[in-house]
């Protein structure tokens, strides 16, 4: 076991909330190890058992009374300390949607914006002229776009970002690699493309559930963060729990301290770099108030 890096701001930049019984999750249904309430009484030991001291809660459903919800969430919990919601890029109103939500309650938390663009069949999505439009409103209003994609969309994801470069934009779960598989060389080369995208920072998250769930080890996610850590250096890498997704093949303790052994395995072991992954970046990317 490595040892915990020393006292500086720590951040898990990915976790989510939901409840079954009072919205619909179809893209967990029937799985029985999510598919119950995870709210913020769960999480709050979570984090102050592994000495962390704020969290980034992130949409997972296209649904903005869940985003309102959230914040809400925020501004009672000094635990939250910013929100990545949904608001539906395609909507020519999406400029009044984004004030109406930083305008009430705990909207000062709102950081970002996400989209499922992991489910969109076209690859090309993100590259219609309207979400091209509601990606300039989100840069406007100064949020952060957090990118959802598997491989198949990272082509468009950089067209995005090079176009896009007055537009923060955040890679989660380093874009989904088939880590099951092995197969790391067609990503490896696409993600290799944002390396001199400076607008663009990107999650180290959502790794074991891209896994084999019952069988993985820190040696199968080891390439996969070598190349996010040659793309991206550490002041464009922040660490993410995603919790409580990360169930499906491990604990919130097990991420964490899976990553700490990984970042040692590659000699990641400077205070200042291991600030960053597991705090600053997260702080800076997000403007978080921390």
């Amino acid at each position: 076991m490595t040892d915990a890096p020393s006292r500086f701001v720590r951040i898990d930049s990915h976790h989510h909330l939901w409840d079954p019984a009072r919205r619909d999750y179809p893209w967990f249904k029937g799985v029985a190890v999510l598919e119950r309430p995870f709210g913020i009484d769960d999480l709050r030991p979570l984090l102050r058992a592994n000495d962390i001291d704020g969290a980034v809660l992130v949409q997972t459903l296209s649904d903005l009374d869940e985003t309102r919800e959230f914040l809400q969430i925020a501004a009672e919990n000094d635990e939250v300390v910013g929100v990545v919601g949904w608001v539906d890029l395609l909507d020519p109103a999406i400029a009044a949607t984004l004030a109406e939500l930083k305008s009430g309650p705990g909207g000062e938390y709102l950081v970002g914006i996400r989209h499922q663009i992991h489910d969109e069949t076209d690859p090309d999505w993100a590259l219609q002229e309207q979400v091209q439009l509601g990606f300039e409103t989100i840069a406007e209003a100064n949020l952060v776009y957090d990118l959802l994609v598997k491989p198949v969309h990272l082509p468009a994801a950089i067209t995005v970002a090079r176009d896009f470069p007055h537009l923060r934009f955040v890679l989660d779960h380093i874009a989904k690699p088939p880590i099951a598989s092995g197969s790391i060389e067609e990503w490896a080369a696409l993600m290799h493309e944002f390396a001199g995208l400076g607008n663009v920072a990107c999650k180290l998250s959502g790794m074991v559930t891209e896994a084999a769930a019952d069988t993985w080890t820190p040696d199968d996610l080891r390439p996969y963060v070598n190349t996010a850590l040659e793309v991206f250096g550490p002041d464009r890498l922040m660490f993410g729990s995603d919790w409580p997704v990360c169930l499906l093949a491990a604990s919130y303790d097990q991420v964490l301290e899976t990553l700490r052994t990984v970042l040692a395995d590659l000699g990641v072991a400077d205070e200042d770099a291991l600030a960053g992954i597991f705090g600053r970046t997260a702080t800076h990317w997000y403007g978080l108030n921390i």
